[in-house]
């Protein structure tokens, strides 16, 4: 079968793993991303990592860095050279390049899918409400990245068929465990506690700080990201008297994040529902299990059906708890090994990139057979 899939997420190196993987499944797949993408952390740019076995088409993007509204005007043309049977729109369905490329793929004649991790019930004014309207109306299937997403779809009016997969894996041949994974290998090291992500408010990441402002021993907290809130958490940090053990560290590409995952000795996700947001996955935390990096994460929507029995959940915003986990992880060396044991088989049974390949493929091969 012949599939277009336009995916901005794709100008990360590390998620090419995925389009390699459904070509490697019989798919003639063609990728279109744009060259860049903007966000609160800066502007991303397109990592050429993963490219075997499928074409990537990079085409200009207009509006970008704006989730709603952005689209790319060479679509079109885009759609009448290849002519594929599915266009798979890995964006959600309010947004204007969703209904812009369902219209291009009506027109040819292709099955549109769209992907959605939308886990709050929320309806958006005109004119998303009429993207939202018509992209249900002439998709047949969509993805979602969590059972909530799916229950939201069905609550908003979507009937067409649903398939509950996550919009990516975590490639173990590349995430791979350190040696004697969850057990330092330099005992007079620091303990070394991760977090990962945007520096935003919803991300919780001022419970981490005052979390760790308790503990004792050797440790040190490495903060990874970029964010509006970093001045905010700086000054937090600064007030906790955590200078020297809170380290604010820039975003590095995404095919070195392997090699970040297996420096850390823990990976704290401290999410907070917020009133628009609740966390719709924590990919980091497949990525740190992957590693063999025990992880603590909140009950923050997806979390605890991410980590299942792998890790430790805490109550949103309590420091105290996550500190108490923290501590507990910290002294038992024993415990670390079996959480990075665990992990580790978590994401190889449910959260590999080529198991997502091949869920995917089979919601293709359905489609195709309706």
């Amino acid at each position: 079968m012949n599939v277009l899939m336009i995916s901005k997420a794709c100008v990360f190196g590390a998620y090419q793993r995925k389009l390699e993987e459904l070509a490697a499944r019989g798919v003639t797949l063609t990728a279109l991303v744009p060259p860049y993408w903007k966000d609160e952390r800066g502007v991303i740019l397109l990592e050429k990592k993963f490219t075997h076995g499928y074409r990537l088409i990079v085409a200009p993007m207009r509006f970008n860095g704006h989730f709603h509204i952005h689209y790319y005007p060479s679509l079109a043309q885009v759609l009448r050279e290849i002519h594929p049977d599915i266009v798979h729109i890995d964006e959600e369905p309010w947004d204007f390049v969703t209904f812009h490329a369902v219209r291009g793929a009506r027109a040819i004649g292709a099955r549109p899918l769209f992907f959605t991790w939308q886990n709050l019930l929320r309806f958006y004014p005109p004119p998303f409400s009429g993207f939202t309207r018509y992209s249900f109306r002439h998709c047949a299937h969509a993805i979602a990245g969590n059972a909530d997403a799916q229950h939201v779809l069905c609550a908003k009016g979507y009937r067409g068929e649903i398939s509950i997969i996550p919009q990516f894996g975590a490639d173990p041949s590349i995430f791979q465990p350190r040696p004697e994974p969850g057990r330092k290998a330099d005992a007079d090291a620091p303990f070394v506690i991760g977090y990962i992500g945007r520096l935003i408010p919803e991300k919780g990441v001022d419970t981490l700080l005052r979390a760790v402002s308790g503990l004792d021993g050797r440790w040190e907290a490495r903060l990874l990201g970029a964010g509006p809130a970093r001045d905010g958490l700086q000054r937090l940090a600064a007030q906790l008297r955590l200078d020297g053990r809170v380290v604010f560290q820039a975003q590095v590409p995404s095919t070195q994040m392997a090699a970040y995952y297996q420096q850390l000795d823990l990976l704290v996700l401290p999410s907070r529902r917020a009133l628009n947001w609740t966390e719709q996955f924590g990919r980091v935390l497949v990525e740190a299990m992957a590693c063999g990096v025990p992880v603590i994460g909140s009950d923050c929507g997806e979390i605890p059906n991410v980590i299942g029995d792998a890790g430790l959940i805490f109550h949103a915003n309590d420091a105290d708890a996550l500190r108490a986990h923290i501590r507990r992880v910290m002294s038992d060396a024993d415990l670390r090994a079996q959480m990075s044991h665990r992990g580790r088989a978590r994401v190889m049974e449910k959260f590999t990139m080529a198991g997502v390949a091949q869920r995917t493929v089979e919601v293709y091969e359905q489609m195709m057979r309706h």
